[in-house]
């Protein structure tokens, strides 16, 4: 992924107002992303630890979601969960439901849309094996290349977002 602008992110939100969009905070370590390593960006809000949020990458520009992150979190160690995005499995406290409001008038209705992904955005990470899961059995295997899974995690992010941006 190529590095992005902080003005770049703020104006890529479309399931959120502008002013909200200017209010968030950028990751704490925004000058140190490894934007080669990743696929889109995607950080719970420092200041709001109940909010995340993730831009992708698209021809047209990025387009960033707003997401609502669960107040409580489950933290069982003999359950496991997987990612919906990149199908990483985790401990079932490493996933979490995360909703977004619908963009457009659904949204400002109160509709929303939710996935379960790795509690900490790092998708990306897990997917090129920079971070592990802390599970308990390891690993799932696969036989696909890196290239084939880094193209189905995307397909998936991008059918969440459309499920997202359909109203709009």
């Amino acid at each position: 992924m190529e590095p992005l602008t902080e003005k770049q992110i703020r104006s890529s939100f479309v399931n959120c107002s502008k002013g909200e969009a200017k209010r968030l905070r950028l990751p704490l370590d925004f000058a140190e992303l490894p934007w080669p390593d990743l696929d889109f960006v995607g950080w719970t809000d420092p200041g709001a630890p109940l909010r995340a949020h993730l831009v992708v990458p698209r021809e047209t520009g990025p387009v960033g979601i707003t997401l609502r992150v669960p107040a409580a979190r489950r933290t069982s160690a003999v359950k496991s969960s997987l990612c919906a995005i990149c199908l990483t499995g985790h401990a079932s406290s490493g996933v979490s439901l995360l909703v977004a409001p619908l963009a457009g008038a659904g949204g400002r209705d109160g509709n929303t849309v939710g996935v379960y992904l790795c509690s900490d955005l790092a998708c990306s990470l897990y997917l090129r094996g920079k971070r592990q899961p802390h599970l308990r059995t390891g690993q799932y295997e696969e036989s696909l290349s890196l290239e084939e899974r880094i193209a189905r995690a995307m397909g998936h992010l991008d059918a969440f977002i459309a499920k997202i941006t359909a109203g709009t």
